[in-house]
């Protein structure tokens, strides 16, 4: 590709994000540029996904950094179409889990831990503490970012699926769960339908979410303006069932428990799962 082609393309990729009046940065990567071309897939082919290639997703996740290397979290990959049903069901009736060829559930996981130190012969009391159960969500949502951005290298779609937290209880007595593990989120990967087409979905501009040095609500104000304008237009273009503009919609996710669906007895569920969270 020459250079005015190249820049072109990386162009395109900036006003997907930003809006037409982006500014394009002199600094790339084709790392950069496969991030920037991320996009939700809701539509896959029947094509497997071969082991060769998730042995090469799980390879990218486990180069991810993990609080101090304790490497806490896991991750299940289920192929068989009555258990993705059942993931389906309990996520709110998400139709593409069923039908993405690989499903994979990144798992929140301290008992890993416990038996370590039950086998060296050590307590394992910090275990019960909120920040272990930090660790443990942040070192999985880590690996599988670095899943998804390996994923879409090799050519395949991806979309993460959070309402598996809607019913944790039920996910983990179908994944055989031991206590303090707890699903965090799936991710469907498969090859997207070409004939059901996504598009890269705009994000704010940087100021709204880059600072320097302090934090600011007045310099977030015109971007997030700006966003509302954006995100109108996309909604549209898209035919998404979305009524006014991102701000709504994000008023709306946050507006009280019923807008958590289920989510908001998550602690008592967590609780009962084996996660003090002193």
């Amino acid at each position: 590709m020459s250079s005015n082609a190249a820049r072109a393309t990386l162009a395109a990729l900036y006003q997907a994000r930003y809006g037409a009046d982006a500014a394009v940065p002199e600094t790339t990567s084709p790392l950069i540029e496969t991030l920037l071309n991320h996009r939700s897939v809701r539509a896959y082919l029947p094509d497997p996904v071969s082991d060769d290639a998730l042995s090469a997703i799980i390879a990218a996740a486990q180069s991810a950094s993990s609080s101090s290397n304790l490497q806490a979290w896991s991750v299940v990959a289920v192929r068989d179409p009555a258990r993705k049903a059942r993931m389906a069901a309990w996520a709110g009736g998400q139709a593409h889990i069923e039908q993405a060829p690989l499903f994979l559930i990144w798992l929140a996981d301290l008992d890993r831990l416990e038996q370590v130190a039950t086998k060296v012969g050590d307590t394992h009391a910090a275990l019960d503490y909120l920040e272990m159960f930090e660790v443990a969500v942040i070192d999985a949502a880590l690996a599988a970012q670095n899943a998804v951005a390996a994923a879409e290298s090799l050519g395949l779609g991806t979309v993460y699926i959070g309402a598996l937290r809607n019913q944790p209880e039920a996910v983990a007595a179908e994944l055989k769960l031991p206590p303090k593990v707890v699903a965090m989120f799936g991710l469907c990967v498969g090859t997207p339908d070409p004939a059901q087409p996504t598009s890269i979905k705009p994000r704010p501009p940087q100021r709204v979410v880059l600072h320097h040095e302090e934090y600011s609500r007045s310099a977030q104000a015109p971007g997030l303006d700006a966003y509302d304008a954006a995100m109108r237009a996309f909604y549209e273009a898209q035919h998404m069932k979305v009524r006014g503009t991102w701000s709504n919609h994000s008023a709306k996710r946050v507006r009280d428990a019923a807008a958590l669906m289920g989510r908001d007895q998550l602690v008592d569920a967590l609780k009962r799962m084996g996660f003090e969270l002193k």
